[in-house]
């Protein structure tokens, strides 16, 4: 029986309910083979009270910051106060206090704001970081001992991990649960979520995109879906536009306004997240991979990995398919 992983989830006052609760539910949802929960998760205040949400409401806790001991990963969600201990860089004696029972080679995650929390405890302190859009000038004034990364959905420096606001606190914790167990059991857990299964913590937060305009004349969605069933045999941009029945350049420009995106970008994506699949649950080779995903050679497999998540395929099959085994 695969032993319990232990998740305390740290509530500050005027915690965001939807955050706070993301923990909870994509690590809840996490099951081996035989059914039984391969996570154990709790949460706790910093002194065992009831705390207010950001919200008009309370929550209460069984768990004081003792919880912290002997938790093998500790989650600070966001909380919506802009002053301390959250957004000024400075602790209370009693959040730092808390945080001090965190015991050595526990992993510590943040979602959204909840960044702020941990680089004032000195926790991301010459590592990579990222927090909401929105408050990111404000994160990079009062910590630039921080390597903060503004724009993407996730960090992972190994044993600290930070994400943006709201679902990409999702992202995070599927890629967690992807790290510690594999692809097949996060797959599980985004299913059973109906969430997508992973989005590549580099990915940006926030696209500034208008509104698209109705579509008399119809979508580019049956010709993505079609493509999606023809990746290994890449199709050209004209095809796709016959499928849409429009002109290549009427469907380019709707294809970005749907997608936010050029055909090609979208199509990359596509292929890669089809690679990663492989990667992760099948036996067939880097080539054989290269091949059914469209990238056509393990060649141009490997350049494109490596372009977008800075690992070859063969370490990146290692890393979750080992978590799996």
């Amino acid at each position: 029986m695969t032993a319990l992983h232990r998740v305390a989830v740290l509530a500050l006052d005027r915690v965001i309910a939807f955050e706070l609760g993301i923990p909870s539910r994509i690590f809840g949802s996490a099951t081996a083979p035989d059914g039984s929960p391969l996570y154990q998760v709790q949460t706790c205040t910093m002194d065992g009270g009831p705390v207010a949400t950001s919200s008009d409401f309370r929550i209460a806790v069984d768990h004081g910051p003792e919880l912290l001991e002997q938790a093998d990963t500790v989650l600070v969600p966001a909380a919506r106060d802009l002053g301390p201990p959250y957004l000024d860089g400075r602790l209370t004696p009693e959040l730092a206090a808390a945080l001090a029972r965190i015991r050595p080679g526990a992993r510590v995650a943040s979602i959204c704001t909840g960044a702020f929390v941990l680089a004032s405890a000195g926790l991301l302190d010459g590592r990579p970081a990222t927090t909401h859009w929105r408050y990111t000038d404000r994160f990079a004034e009062l910590f630039p001992q921080v390597r903060l990364a503004p724009d993407v959905l996730y960090t992972d420096d190994g044993d600290v991990l930070t994400s943006g606001g709201v679902a990409a606190g999702v992202d995070l914790c599927l890629h967690m649960v992807r790290r510690d167990h594999g692809g097949a059991v996060a797959n599980q857990v985004a299913r059973h979520c109906l969430v997508p299964p992973w989005r590549e913590g580099g990915q940006r937060q926030y696209v500034d995109l208008p509104v698209p305009p109705a579509a008399p004349t119809g979508s580019t969605a049956a010709a993505r879906s079609w493509a999606l069933e023809h990746l290994a045999e890449p199709p050209a941009l004209r095809e796709l536009a016959d499928r849409a029945g429009m002109s290549v350049r009427t469907f380019t420009r709707r294809f970005r306004e749907e997608t936010g995106s050029s055909p090609g970008q979208w199509l990359t994506v596509q292929r890669t997240a089809r690679a990663r699949e492989l990667l992760e649950l099948t036996d067939l080779s880097i080539d054989q991979v290269a091949r059914q995903s469209g990238f056509g050679t393990a060649a141009s497999l490997r350049s494109q990995l490596r372009g977008r998540l800075d690992v070859p395929p063969s370490t990146y099959r290692r890393t979750f398919r080992a978590a799996a085994d």
